[in-house]
Order: structure tokens, then sequence, then C-alpha cells
């Protein structure tokens, strides 16, 4: 596999969460209790799609360098996947599922970041202008994922035992 630069292995990250993402929002729609949040849940796996879409156009773009970024960004996924497996088990519920998208939104919103940064120091226009369009998205996720998950969390009875 080529080297990759420090810039070019971050959008290879961001690329490989929004994959994951996908068949994380996929698990926890088919938790107990989640139904009820299908619609939010089905808007996040169109943008991470979407998210996923773009970022591997602007990959497509980089001659000599597209196959190693791909690699990296399939890494990221199934490091990603791996996680959910380890959190979300059978005996999980939809508070558990927006509690890991919690987590995983939460550290979305951070690469996203760290790329944006990467790209304004580098100065690519194209990365720049992916970043500015994903950001505030994965932004509302977490915000979006975060209230439900304490919403959920009113409903629980916090004296019962699981």
């Amino acid at each position: 596999m080529a080297e990759l630069t420090n810039l070019e292995e971050k959008l290879a990250e961001v690329v490989g969460l929004a994959m994951a993402a996908q068949g994380a929002v996929d698990k926890i729609s088919e938790l107990p209790e989640a139904e009820e949040h299908s619609a939010l849940l089905g808007k996040m796996s169109d943008e991470a799609a979407e998210t996923e879409k773009r970022g591997s156009e602007l990959i497509d773009s980089m001659e000599g360098r597209k196959t190693a970024i791909l690699e990296k960004a399939r890494e990221t996924k199934s490091k990603a996947t791996d996680m959910l497996k380890t959190y979300i088990d059978e005996e999980a519920d939809a508070l558990d599922g927006f509690e890991f998208l919690t987590m995983a939104e939460a550290g979305e919103v951070g690469h996203w970041k760290v790329l944006s940064q990467m790209a304004e120091k580098a100065g690519k226009a194209q990365l720049i202008e992916l970043a500015q369009w994903a950001l505030p998205i994965q932004e509302r996720h977490f915000s979006d994922v975060q209230s439900t998950s304490l919403e959920l969390a009113a409903d629980e009875d916090p004296n019962s035992t699981s």
C-alpha cells in the first residue's frame, strides 16, 4: 500500500466512518423501541451515504492514491463496525443504540474538524468544501442522537434492574 499523507489518511477515515455509520444506523433501527425514531435514523443513513459518495468521488480524483486511500477507508469501516458489534449485543435496546451513536457521532465530528483544519493548512479547496458541507450535518447528527439518548433515558426507571 502506498504511504498516505496525514491529510489523505484523515480523508480515508471520514469516508470509512460514513460507510460504517450506515451499517450502525441499520443495526440500531432493529433494536427494541427504536421504531419510533425511524425517520431520524433513515435521514442519518441517507446523509451518511451521501457523505460516503461525495468523499469517494473526491478520492477517485486523486490519481495514484485512490486505491490506498480507499483501502484505509475500508480498514476504518471495519474497526468501527467491530466497535458496534462489541457495544451492541443481543440484549441491547434503543437507549444502548443511541448511546453508541452519540459516541460515534462525536467521533465523526472530531474527525471532520481535524480534516477541515488540515485541508485549510494545505490549501486544498475541494477538501475544505467537502468539510464545510459535512461538518454541519455531523454536528446535527451528534445533537440529534444525544437528545434522543436523553429522551430515552428520561423514560427509564433509574431504580429498575436490568
